[in-house]
């Protein structure tokens, strides 16, 4: 077994030997990793990740990809925007873990709290063909499939059932998460929990559709097992086989991580809630244009009922484009004029950007360029949230001034 360690934006030390199929699955199974050829050598390349950290398994070859962060400030960031009420429980002793062996004890946590009451019951809609009436009579189905003679009938209806979408989301995640692991000990938890999960179906549920989960007070118990599970389904859905060469991967991109974070954390400091701060701006619609044919989607705003009264992004990597020196203050800017606010605020990931503020020249608008490192321990990180927070706020009083 040959292993390659890496880390996040750094190119690597040595030229790569890799056999043109261990290249293919790796440019497939890590599109974010730069695979650039070696001067002089057709068999060797330099690699270059991108945001994306995680291990990729192609056949023999095993490429892990770690954060530029110690990955206990990692799992800090994400779990205190899964479950910030618990974040402090799961970041110990994680120095030389990789981010499958510092996650799976996360969940693993997480999920036996869930379980703690038993196992979540809840309606999952069937539809099927019983000699009896039960719900509702489905009669084009009946007249289609039975010409309208009964019994059976075609019934839909609603069942009461441990078979449903949190459970299955978990038991998915606990499969993927054994498969990947190498910890004995881990393989047996996870195992010993999905075991738990016997009566619930196990999906292969696609990248792209993950399901989400409504939360009331019934399942918010659930709520951080579950968006855990969903974390760990959308990283680990790469699987390729050609031959007899198998590919898999385990990744999360550091972007999201960092906004959503940023996002979660803010929304704490300023005490509002996910319809007045969303992310993306969900549930709320800001144009550019006049005829509302192009549509913003700041990662950061504040909304009192359908006017925007701040605007803002959040960037872990400052973008670079071809041709273009400040795409993310072009964007901010952009955001700003839409929402017709006084400025904006730019977030990065400390060491993007030096902290500064622009005077928009003919347009009145200031745009703030604020750094947030990640290096300290999370009381100091969310002392720095509370200071952008005050800023906001500043912004905010800035526009409300200019009504």
């Amino acid at each position: 077994m040959r292993r390659l360690i890496l880390t996040e934006y750094s190119p690597s030390v040595d030229p790569v030997e890799l056999s043109l199929d261990q290249r293919d699955f790796l440019q497939r199974a890590l599109p974010s990793i730069a695979i650039a050829p070696a001067r002089g050598r057709l068999d060797a390349y330099v690699l270059t990740p991108g945001s994306t950290i995680g291990v990729a398994r192609i056949g023999e070859l095993t490429v892990e990809i770690r954060p530029k962060l110690a990955i206990e400030r990692v799992m800090f960031l994400i779990g205190y925007a899964i479950d910030r009420g618990s974040w402090s429980e799961e970041t110990t002793e994680l120095a030389h873990a990789s981010l499958v062996e510092a996650i799976a004890p996360a969940f693993i946590a997480h999920t036996r709290r869930a379980f703690r009451r038993g196992l979540l019951q809840g309606y999952r809609t069937e539809e099927d063909a019983l000699t009896t009436i039960r719900g509702r009579i489905r009669f084009d189905d009946q007249i289609r499939r039975r010409l309208g003679s009964y019994p059976p009938v075609e019934v839909r209806f609603d069942e009461f059932t441990e078979d449903f979408e949190p459970n299955r989301l978990i038991k998915a995640a606990l499969h993927q998460l054994s498969r990947l692991t190498r910890s004995h000990g881990t393989t047996r938890a996870l195992r010993g929990l999905e075991h738990a999960l016997e009566r619930v179906e196990l999906i292969r549920y696609t990248p792209t559709a993950i399901p989400a989960v409504t939360y009331n007070r019934h399942n918010e118990h659930y709520r951080a097992a579950v968006e855990l599970a969903r974390l760990i389904l959308v990283g680990s859905a790469f699987e390729l086989r050609q031959g007899a060469v198998r590919a898999t991967a385990f990744t999360i991109d550091m972007n999201k991580v960092f906004e959503n974070f940023v996002v979660t954390a803010l929304r704490d400091s300023l005490r509002l809630d996910r319809r007045s701060f969303p992310q993306g701006s969900t549930g709320h619609k800001l144009h550019l244009d006049q005829a509302r044919h192009v549509r913003l989607r700041p990662d950061i705003s504040w909304w009192q009922r359908e006017r925007c009264v701040f605007v803002g992004d959040v960037k872990y990597k400052r973008v670079a484009l071809a041709g273009y020196e400040h795409p993310d203050l072009y964007q901010l800017l952009a955001y700003a004029t839409a929402a017709n606010l006084p400025g904006g605020i730019l977030i990065y990931a400390h060491g993007e950007h030096p902290e500064s503020a622009y005077s928009v020249r003919h347009c009145d608008r200031e745009l703030r360029v604020l750094a947030l490192s990640l290096a300290g321990q999370p009381d100091e990180i969310l002392a720095q949230i509370d200071a952008v927070a005050a800023e906001v706020k500043s912004l905010r009083s800035r526009a409300a001034a200019a009504e």
